[in-house]
Parts: structure tokens; sequence; C-alpha cells
């Protein structure tokens, strides 16, 4: 027994980021107030504003799959990210995670890696929708590349969210990432087209990341507004880093 208890435990480092990716996922899955309107909501809005309400009209259904799937994984990665993080540093929690022998990242990484692996279940719940209930005819690359859209999409929304969540108080960060997120989804076209809305939110909507990755959605189902994509993908990647670098200066500082 002796000899059993003195042999070297090998611990790999990925096996430790997949086990902080894995126990972030179970925690969140098991909280419904996080769980439960991350996925759900978005299907219900479609299920009755491009299902019930659009019955029988192709291309409401297919821009707004694509649409309600932008604003799903906008959702995963700011609650995700912004209530939870501004929780847990209010908590101490991640002076905590700083004092754990794990790889370094690996508190932000799992992070990610639950936003997107809720962003493909949101994603995939929509498209099961839409294919079975409203009849949406995709190609199977464009089913799959609109799923690969969805969840490298939630990245943006995920780096908006951990700037936010080191802004805000965790008491504060729900109604300060609604404020965001809803206002934000709406003025991007996401749950109407732009051209129901009044001109000068059309004419603004490019300020905003939810508009750019909405537009990669649509162009994946052929609805875009004929934008460049390379200027949307360019713009998205470009609030990843920016804000992601913001937000890592401020935890840096804050302990």
């Amino acid at each position: 027994m002796r000899a059993i208890a003195e042999q070297p435990i090998h611990h790999s480092t990925l096996r430790s980021y997949m086990l902080e990716a894995k126990y972030e996922f179970l925690h969140l899955l098991r909280t419904p107030i996080f769980a439960l309107p991350t996925i759900l909501f978005p299907a219900l809005f479609y299920l009755l504003f491009g299902i019930v309400l659009n019955s029988g009209n192709e291309g409401a259904t297919r821009y707004l799959l694509a649409s309600y799937g932008a604003f799903g994984v906008m959702g995963a990665g700011l609650f995700g990210f912004g209530v939870t993080v501004a929780i847990e540093r209010e908590r101490g929690f991640l002076t905590l995670k700083r004092a754990l022998p794990m790889p370094p990242g690996a508190y932000l990484l799992a992070k990610m890696a639950m936003a997107m692996l809720f962003s493909a279940i949101i994603s995939l719940l929509l498209g099961a929708l839409g294919f079975f209930l409203a009849g949406v005819s995709l190609q199977p690359g464009q089913w799959a590349l609109l799923l690969l859209v969805d969840v490298l999409g939630a990245l943006p929304f995920c780096a908006l969210g951990l700037f936010i969540g080191t802004l805000v108080r965790g008491s504060a960060a729900p109604a300060v990432v609604n404020l965001v997120f809803l206002p934000m989804a709406f003025m991007s076209g996401l749950w109407l087209p732009l051209a129901m809305l009044p001109d000068v939110l059309a004419r603004i909507a490019p300020v905003w990341p939810a508009y750019h990755l909405g537009q990669v959605a649509l162009t994946v189902v052929g609805m875009d507004d004929g934008t460049p994509l390379a200027l949307h993908l360019g713009v998205l990647s470009a609030v990843t880093v920016v804000l992601f670098l913001l937000a890592r200066a401020r935890l840096a500082r804050q302990g």
C-alpha cells in the first residue's frame, strides 16, 4: 500500500483544462436561472415569430433562423461571462483560483468553452425547429457553416461579457448585461429585419458587434445586406481581441 501511495501522480495540463471546462459547464447547466433562459428563449422566440406568425413564409423563417441563432449565442457569451465573472470576482473566487495549482488561463478558457458549448446547443435546437417545423431548406454545408458561425460567434460576446464583469458588482451585473444585450439585439436587426426598423436605427446598426454577427449568419443563408464579409469578420475579431485585452488588464489590476 505504501508503494502505491508513493507512486507519482501524472496529471496532464490538457486534462486540467478539460476538467475545468467540464465542471464549469455542469455548474451552469445545473443553474436554472442561467441554463433555461439561455437555451430556451431563442427557441421560443423563433417558434413564435419565425414559425407560428410566419407559417409558409420561407424567407422569414430562414432569416429568423440565422438572426435568432446570433441572438442566442450573444446571451450565452454575455451572461456566461458578464454575470458569473462579476459575482465570482466580488466573492473572492478569482483570488482563490489564482492560488490553486491550475494552468494559467484555465479559468477563462473553461468559460469560453462553456459558452461555445451552450451556443452549439442553441444552434442545433434552432436548426431542428427550422428543419422539422418550418421546412427551412439548406444545403448540408450551409447547416454545418451556420453551426460553426454560431459557435465561434459567441467569442466577441464572451469578451464583452468579461469586460462588463470586471466593471460592475455582482448584484448589478444581470441588469447591466440585459441593458446591453436586449437593445443591441433589437437595434442590430436580430429580432426584425433592419428594413422594418426606423431609418436612424438602420443607419447606426453597424456600430454594434451583434449586427456584424447577424450579417455573417445571414450570409450563410443567402440573406445578408451585401456588406463585404471581410468587414464583418474584421470587426468581430477586433472586438474580441480589444475587449479581452482590456478585461485582462483590469483583472490584473484588481488582484
